[in-house]
């Protein structure tokens, strides 16, 4: 059981002040009946809450789909940079989702933000191995012998042996490459390529695990994931 001021202004509604002015104002109902005390003790899902005439739907978790822009930090807060929970409006900040993993600043494309703890964990630990998939455009010509290196595990330039990683070359483009990792270190994707005397020269991530980034999805732009790709995503041998 929560406090209904607790609840509604952890779902958007408004500050704890806010939603107190609105239960003055007669304007909030659990159950058909109009709330008077803001310390009014409810269950969330159980609860039939209505607040200036809309009903509310309480959920627990967000599970949000962004395309990363070049630029904004994977974080939360930061003193000097704009992060991409800075991108999200009022509403959903509110539920404190956090990246699931990281995206280095001027690396673009698909990003998850969530506030279940539990899930961002896992789908970063080690353990599972979720497969994440880039693009990236290089300064040189990709080579046979670089697919054959990335499928060895290259070692890195701090001695670090990365794991078996794909390697895919664009038939017309050589410089066009797709990269398959299965684990997500320090700027690898650009660490392996200068491992092979190359640099990346744009990096953008296509999917994590079952999620394939929204084509329709501008830079800066988000969305939450569908049913069925939070289906998917939960059920990732997890």
């Amino acid at each position: 059981m929560e406090r209904i001021d607790k609840v509604l202004s952890n779902m958007g509604f408004g500050s704890r002040r806010e939603i107190k002015d609105k239960i003055k104002n007669k304007t909030v109902f659990v159950d058909g009946t109009m709330v008077k005390d803001p310390g009014l003790k409810v269950d969330p899902y159980e609860a039939r809450m209505v607040i200036e005439g809309e009903e509310v739907f309480y959920r627990k978790f967000i599970y949000l789909m962004m395309n990363k822009p070049q630029g904004v930090i994977s974080a939360t807060t930061d003193k000097r940079d704009q992060t991409v929970v800075d991108l999200l409006p009022f509403d959903y900040k509110t539920f404190d989702p956090a990246p699931v993993g990281r995206l280095d600043k001027d690396t673009v494309g698909l990003l998850l933000l969530t506030n279940d703890g539990e899930l961002n964990h896992k789908l970063l630990s080690p353990k599972y191995h979720v497969d994440k998939v880039y693009y990236a455009y290089l300064e040189k010509e990709a080579t046979e012998e670089d697919v054959a290196a990335f499928e060895n595990g290259l070692v890195l330039g701090d001695g670090y042996k990365c794991m078996a990683a794909g390697l895919k070359i664009d038939e017309e483009d050589k410089k066009e490459v797709h990269v398959t990792l299965h684990e997500g270190k320090f700027h690898q994707v650009k660490r392996m390529f200068h491992a092979r005397d190359n640099e990346v020269t744009f990096l953008q991530r296509v999917s994590f695990g079952p999620l394939s980034l929204d084509e329709t999805l501008e830079e800066g732009e988000f969305r939450e994931l569908t049913s069925e790709e939070l289906d998917a995503l939960l059920s990732e041998n997890l």
